[in-house]
């Protein structure tokens, strides 16, 4: 992403006071940027990058902060910027696989509010909302809830009811977006296409914030959520019409170790024949916890091959944060 000073919304895509039913600047206050510098060694360095800014938000009154996870996994040094300029050091705390959330524990005092949850269960395609980043009115963006569905992505990772917006805003990482009441709705964690009055634009995907409340308690416990982890594959599954296409593998992750090539086509996931993403994902969750053995029939030039595959915990492969 490029520096944050460097843009800033036209005036009439800003949200005003007027337009709000909330303390606008207070709110503003509570999103801080985070930056964080990842071992060129680590699992996700190739994929996610080793240098990664984004955007996360206060949620209690002792500074702890929600951001979406992949800013900070396998994160070795954290820095926090807040609207005024301070700058903080951070612990990444936690985070959950399953929904894509995140925790920083400040290191020191960042001197800003805290923006309390709210729940996304009742918002609906129209709501006006406001998606904001670190840097004060001009970050913000006045948008529209367009969606509410399912989200699968090809790294394994699914949720049943995601909200979608729309425009874009394109610092969406970790952003918050905050309901007409102030109080935060969900995370940003992508860029996507949407459909909107017949047109395809871009927008982005938010995960809801009732995702957290739940997870919680074990997440500042354990860095994680309590459920037993899920099996991995390390199979990077695309869809590509009515068929599921292996477009990568994990180096050395259980599918590349068991014999799965790029260019599959996957067929069935333990017996059952998949015909989707979140299908095929839920499937071989449904076989056990990480360490199962999950069978997979896949189809090679005109062959069908059946494998074997030993699954894993994901979170095995990461390097484990560092308390300086």
């Amino acid at each position: 992403m490029s520096d944050i000073e460097e843009w800033s919304f036209p005036e009439e895509l800003q949200p005003d006071t007027d337009d709000v039913g909330f303390e606008l600047d207070t709110t503003l206050d509570a999103v801080v940027t985070v930056r964080a510098e990842i071992p060129e060694d680590a699992f996700t360095a190739s994929i996610l990058g080793t240098e990664r800014v984004g955007n996360g938000v206060v949620i209690r009154e002792d500074g702890l902060i929600l951001t979406i996870g992949y800013l900070i996994t396998e994160a070795e040094t954290v820095w926090l910027t807040t609207n005024r300029g301070n700058v903080v050091s951070g612990y990444p705390l936690a985070y959950d696989q399953a929904t894509g959330l995140g925790l920083i524990q400040p290191l020191g005092q960042l001197g800003v509010p805290m923006l309390e949850t709210g729940s996304a269960s009742n918002c609906q395609p129209g709501d006006e909302v406001v998606f904001i980043g670190q840097g004060g009115r001009q970050h913000a963006l006045k948008a529209k809830i367009v969606d509410k569905r399912e989200f699968a992505g090809y790294w394994e990772y699914v949720l049943d009811e995601a909200l979608f917006t729309a425009p874009a805003h394109p610092q969406w990482g970790g952003a918050a977006l905050v309901g007409n009441d102030g109080r935060l709705l969900g995370i940003g964690s992508l860029l996507v296409q949407e459909a909107v009055d017949g047109q395809t634009v871009q927008g982005n995907m938010i995960v809801p914030i009732d995702l957290l409340a739940p997870i919680l308690p074990d997440m500042l416990n354990t860095g994680r959520a309590g459920t037993p982890p899920r099996p991995w594959l390390g199979m990077y599954t695309t869809e590509s019409g009515k068929n599921l296409v292996v477009g990568g593998l994990a180096e050395n992750g259980p599918a590349a170790s068991a014999g799965v090539k790029q260019g599959d086509l996957v067929l069935e996931i333990s017996g059952t024949r998949v015909n989707n993403l979140a299908q095929l994902f839920r499937t071989a969750w449904q076989v056990g916890p990480a360490g199962s053995v999950i069978p997979l029939t896949v189809a090679r030039e005109g062959d069908v091959l059946r494998f074997e595959i030993k699954s894993a915990d994901r979170n095995d492969f990461l390097k484990k944060p560092r308390l300086h």
